[in-house]
């Protein structure tokens, strides 16, 4: 497949992280675990976790402000706002819409996506189509994700993952080169659902007593063929956005996985042929914040002096759903 002229380009990247740490030693003390267990299963250390007053779309609005700040976006420059969220606030109105109203752009469009852990790419990829079809110039992607208030934190095979955080990117239409999404590559297979599921609490299995003492509103994984689907998924994906691109895994200077845990990172890598010195990791210190993860770590990425101008940047996902994502940007 021949690689297309970039429609859009990244503008700028902002984050917000809330300031407890929950770490596997405290942990230990929540339930039947170690640092060892963790620490071998997943490479987490710690996790970061949003206190109650904190809700999703305030957590957005914070790393918003930030990417908006950085781009020289005022409120009512913004056409759209699409939100990334496996944790809404409440099922209505949207989190885009109680974002908007915290941001105050009052010109926009705003509505939510739910791709779990591959909604980032998936927001990417839409923000993309408003801009190329001329109804936005500038778009605003955000990801957040409490995930702590979807957790079982007796099941130590669950808990263990997950930690809260929000991340956020100012989009606009190719112009000057930096940033720029070269390719990008979404699938789906709502065939594996089961595996990776909240299996009540909407409007099929409502809310009651039996449901809150089955705790089955919460996150429910079998972990095994997770990890399985995870991996073939992200190789996917990985070979399809390089294709697209029309580059190969030597070309890629930096690798964007979701932070599901390392193992997963390494395998993806490996397949992708990218030497883990050129693949950012963040996943010890926050954990699997969802669709938020990638990015985080791309604005950490680009913090730290990871990304320079003109390289080859691939982010990948994998989520409940299954989904599955590929983005490559040149910075």
């Amino acid at each position: 497949m021949k690689a297309r002229d970039p429609i859009v380009e990244i503008v700028s990247t902002g984050r917000y992280l809330p300031d407890r740490v929950l770490t596997n030693a405290d942990l230990e003390k929540i339930v039947a675990t170690t640092d060892e267990w963790i620490m071998e299963r997943t490479g987490i250390r710690e996790r970061r976790i949003a206190g109650p007053e904190m809700g999703a779309a305030e957590m957005g609005a914070r790393a918003a402000r930030i990417a908006m700040e950085r781009a020289n976006v005022l409120p009512g420059e913004v056409d759209v706002i699409v939100v990334s969220t496996a944790t809404p606030d409440r099922l209505l109105p949207s989190t885009a819409c109680d974002m908007q109203a915290l941001l105050g752009a009052t010109n926009a469009a705003a509505y939510d996506i739910s791709a779990a852990c591959s909604g980032f790419i998936y927001a990417l990829s839409v923000a993309e189509g408003h801009i190329a079809s001329g109804n936005a110039e500038i778009a605003l992607v955000v990801s957040t994700e409490k995930m702590s208030g979807i957790v079982d934190w007796t099941d130590r095979a669950t808990c263990v993952l997950f930690g809260d955080g929000a991340g956020a990117a100012v989009v606009r239409r190719a112009g000057t080169g930096r940033g720029a999404v070269l390719s990008s590559f979404m699938r789906s297979d709502g065939t594996l659902a089961e595996l990776l599921w909240r299996p009540a609490g909407g409007v099929k299995v409502p809310m009651d007593i039996a449901v809150l003492d089955e705790k089955s509103h919460l996150v429910k994984m079998a972990g095994r063929e997770v990890f399985k689907s995870a991996v073939r998924s992200m190789a996917e994906a990985a070979d399809q956005a390089l294709m697209r691109a029309g580059l190969t895994g030597a070309d890629i200077d930096l690798l964007v996985p979701h932070q599901a845990n390392m193992r997963i990172i390494d395998a993806t890598a490996r397949y992708a042929g990218v030497p883990m010195d050129r693949v950012f990791v963040n996943v010890d210190r926050y954990g699997n914040m969802s669709s938020a993860t990638v990015p985080i770590a791309l604005d950490e990425a680009a913090e730290q002096g990871r990304l320079k101008q003109g390289d080859h940047v691939m982010l990948v996902a994998f989520g409940a759903g299954f989904t599955w994502a590929s983005a490559v940007l040149r910075w």
